[in-house]
């Protein structure tokens, strides 16, 4: 049996084909409450647990998702790799919408959010140059292609805080002078979260519509979006039972040994409240005083 596979994802994904002994279940967190309950269960021999990131009915926005309770929630349930998939726009004619990403590099433009499980009493600092897990990238860029997605090995993503899209003259400076290849609102600080958490991550951004760079974005119609958006999560669901039945282990990121030198707070200094709360998160570094 390997490691619990995490998906993140919206509604499209609540009916996953072949889930077996598909249970809801609610799972406390020191962070406070999840975006919902977790759909559990296994897919073939692949244990697997799903979030819907706004909760069932998108009940949360972008800012008031509870990120960092959602990925406490996920490790404390057992998984190692955590798969998100999210809507997105584009800011490349050569990914349009329908098409996939599989990232590897986001700028983090979201600014009203807790980003990080440590603070005052536990410092600790991750490296995110690399910032999602090569093999499970990889994997997830195989299982597209298997289920004939057109897939995008690659992109930068900007995460920006939202809800609001962006202006024009924000959308061609993120395209022209920054290098962005999509945009989105969700996968900051879920990204930062999951390397803190020592979870092997990948972001799916599935492409639903340019962004307003696009010359014939303002006549694009809401029914085709939402027609994309749908088409969508039809290929989600293909990729993650794809991925289920080769979910790869290890990797040369180093993400499930992100904490080993990265706590700097001294034993004697760390705050109790803090560190009971970083049970599921740092246990594997917590030293024996913190865990009494």
């Amino acid at each position: 049996m390997r490691g619990r596979l995490g998906i993140i994802g919206g509604s499209g994904l609540y009916d996953i084909p072949g889930l077996a002994d598909a249970a809801w279940q609610d799972v406390d967190s020191p962070f406070g409450v999840p975006s919902d309950a977790i759909l559990t269960g296994t897919l073939g021999d692949q244990p697997l647990a799903f979030l819907p990131r706004h909760g069932r009915g998108h009940v949360h926005t972008p800012t008031s998702v509870p990120y960092r309770a959602n990925i406490d929630a996920l490790k404390r349930l057992g998984c190692t790799h955590v798969v998100s998939l999210s809507a997105c726009g584009s800011f490349r004619a050569d990914m349009p919408p329908g098409d996939f990403v599989v990232v590897d590099q986001f700028i983090d433009r979201t600014f009203a959010r807790d980003k990080s499980f440590f603070g005052p009493g536990c410092v600790g600092h991750v490296s995110v140059a690399h910032p999602v897990c090569d093999a499970l990238s990889a994997a997830c860029v195989t299982a597209a292609r298997s289920v004939g997605i057109n897939v995008h090995a690659g992109g930068t993503y900007l995460a920006m805080e939202g809800p609001q899209f962006s202006t024009r003259a924000e959308s061609v400076m993120y395209r022209d002078v920054w290098g962005a290849d999509v945009i989105g609102m969700t996968n900051m600080p879920e990204a930062k979260l999951a390397r803190e958490a020592e979870l092997h991550y990948a972001s799916v951004a599935m492409i639903t519509d340019f962004d307003s760079w696009h010359p014939d974005h303002g006549a694009v119609d809401v029914s085709d979006v939402i027609a994309t958006l749908q088409g969508n999560g039809t290929k989600a669901r293909d990729l993650v039972v794809a991925l289920a039945a080769d979910l790869p282990t290890g990797c040369a990121v180093g993400c499930d040994t992100a904490l080993t030198h990265a706590i700097m707070t001294a034993p004697d200094r760390r705050d109790p409240d803090l560190i009971a709360k970083l049970d599921a998160v740092a246990g594997r570094v917590l030293t024996p005083k913190d865990k009494t």
